[in-house]
């Protein structure tokens, strides 16, 4: 799948090894302020002369507006396709800058070195690059693998709790999708964990090898999707309702909990399982009040999800903890109806 994928205190030496090994013409950085401030120094050392872009932290910048921004700064660059953008951030920056090097020039080369818990568990892994375009997540994309992804784990503490809690979310995903042992025994730990470099090692194994069995998603793959219907539609409508922001892996806890309600619904999970998912989900998470006006515009948000098919809204849910079933299909009054479910819990 990857040429490189690098997990632990040795990343960034092994990052420098690539940058040094391989003939690239030049070196550019992306990077946004937050990153710039905390993580750029981290890196530098192990850099070779390269280049420096910087743009606005958020996902409200995750649009082409930006990208062409970026495109302005690696054409006025003179980047070539012989050089490699390093892509130094969470997953906006790395899905972005992934983006931007795929289509610049019809595709550079790019390295990702993500810098939050989400990105190195989930964003950084798996050759999904994109923006978002009018309000819909991630609407425009292409798959493009990076010639490396290094992952430092000391990253994380230069991230705030809630920075910390959105990268949780998707390793609980990839638990409840594929390893009900360790969701068992970890929810009686959750966030106090003292080792969060095995917990992100683990879920990059779950998600490599999901990938590697379906990079293109024609299948398998939308098993990574879990939450996700639901979660998105949260997402994006509230990224346009000024102070309602969620970070992405808050609005995947909303959409776990409403997924895994519509699991019960379908006769596919027991009752059991999802009071243990939603006790869980709702010690880690702070719940998010939802009216009814906002149930049903959230619902109609899920009419654009990429794993649709025509008219019909394909959700992945649980047989099990540990094992997801995708294309599921499933209507708009059933995801009102979850979304409910979640606003009464």
């Amino acid at each position: 799948m990857f040429e490189t994928i690098t997990i632990g205190a040795d990343a960034l030496k092994q990052l420098q090894e690539l940058l040094q090994n391989r003939a690239f013409s030049k070196v550019a950085v992306l990077f946004d302020e937050n990153t710039l401030h905390h993580c750029y120094p981290l890196v530098k050392p192990y850099l070779p002369e390269h280049q420096l872009i910087q743009i606005q932290s958020g996902e409200v910048h995750k649009s082409l507006q930006t990208c062409e921004n970026i495109w302005q700064q690696m054409t006025d660059l003179h980047l070539d396709r012989w050089s490699v953008l390093v892509n130094l951030g969470g997953g906006v920056i790395g899905d972005m800058g992934g983006f931007c090097a795929a289509v610049y020039k019809r595709g550079l080369y790019f390295v990702q070195v993500p810098t939050t818990l989400l990105s190195q568990v989930d964003a950084s892994v798996g050759g999904k690059t994109g923006v978002d375009f009018r309000g819909l997540k991630n609407h425009l994309g292409v798959f493009k693998e990076p010639v490396g992804v290094f992952i430092y784990p000391d990253f994380l503490q230069t991230l705030p709790q809630r920075e910390i809690k959105s990268g949780y979310a998707e390793i609980i995903k990839h638990w409840l999708i594929a390893d009900a042992e360790m969701f068992e025994e970890q929810r009686h730990v959750g966030l106090f964990t003292e080792n969060w470099e095995e917990l992100i090692r683990h879920s990059v194994r779950i998600k490599a090898a999901v990938v590697e069995a379906d990079p293109l998603e024609g299948g398998y793959r939308k098993v990574l999707n879990f939450g996700h219907t639901i979660g998105h539609a949260v997402e994006s409508y509230l990224l346009e309702k000024p102070g309602r922001e969620l970070l992405h892996g808050e609005a995947i806890a909303i959409g776990m909990i409403a997924e895994t309600y519509l699991s019960v619904k379908k006769g596919l999970l027991d009752k059991k399982s999802l009071d243990k998912i939603e006790t869980f989900l709702v010690s880690v998470y702070e719940k998010v009040p939802l009216s009814e006006d906002d149930i049903q515009t959230i619902s109609r948000f899920a009419l654009q999800d990429k794993k649709n098919t025509g008219a019909t809204i394909n959700c992945t849910l649980l047989e099990r903890i540990g094992k997801a079933v995708y294309d599921q299909p499933v209507t708009l009054p059933e995801i009102q109806e979850a979304l409910r479910y979640y606003s009464l819990i």
